[in-house]
């Protein structure tokens, strides 16, 4: 999953970007509201991290102008703006959700597990398919009753699968799902992480369409 992190503040921002990240999320943090604008004409974000009082742009003026773009991501207000009029304007210009400052880190991943669990239709923190029970709050898998144990970007690769099974994912479809600008990915790092995951839940669990990409098996 890749997130955009709008934040102005460099010690929040630091401290979420580190805490996103250890939680398996890809993080691309920029400080100012056209930087954001930018951001999202150039990438497909899963969800956006959004502050309000921000330099340049104002985050509602960010907010209003990605809906008008058609954008749909799912949008997270983070701001010390905590009246109740703030958080009705934020929600009615297009936010999903909105959490004042001071906040706990526990508490904003599981809103966003919450967001990005209603936007994939699913009703609970948890994914099942074909013997594998993947518990996206805990970031822990069973596969036929059997504990296995995951790294943390061979988890977001199977996530990554398991939001839409049967779709291909092309590799550099993976490569913006794992990886933030800062990150450098070497041609071959795909490939590794579906050769690991294969050796944990078998050679079919994961198919190659040639040319394209990869997909999880379904069963006709």
């Amino acid at each position: 999953m890749r997130l955009l992190l709008v934040e102005d503040d460099p010690m929040i921002g630091e401290s979420l970007v580190d805490g996103l990240r250890g939680e398996s999320y890809a993080v691309d943090w920029v400080r100012d509201g056209r930087e954001a604008g930018l951001a999202l004409d150039g990438f497909d974000y899963d969800l956006m991290l959004l502050d309000l009082g921000l330099p340049g742009l104002q985050g509602m003026d960010v907010l209003r102008a990605a809906r008008q773009r058609g954008a749909d991501l799912p949008v997270l207000i983070i701001t010390a703006r905590d009246g109740t009029p703030a958080r009705v304007a934020g929600l009615d210009a297009g936010a999903d959700d909105y959490l004042v400052k001071p906040f706990d880190l526990d508490e904003l991943l599981a809103r966003l597990r919450a967001l990005l669990r209603r936007r994939g239709g699913r009703t609970r923190s948890v994914i099942e398919h074909g013997g594998l029970i993947l518990d996206l709050a805990s970031h822990e898998a069973t596969f036929d009753g059997v504990p296995v144990k995951l790294a943390r970007r061979e988890f977001s690769v199977l996530r990554a699968l398991l939001d839409q099974p049967g779709k291909v994912i092309t590799k550099s479809q993976f490569e913006e799902k794992l990886y933030g600008w800062d990150s450098e990915v070497e041609s071959n790092t795909v490939d590794v992480y579906i050769y690991q995951l294969r050796k944990k839940f078998g050679a079919q669990f994961i198919q190659t369409v040639r040319g394209v990409g990869y997909k999880i098996r379904v069963a006709p």
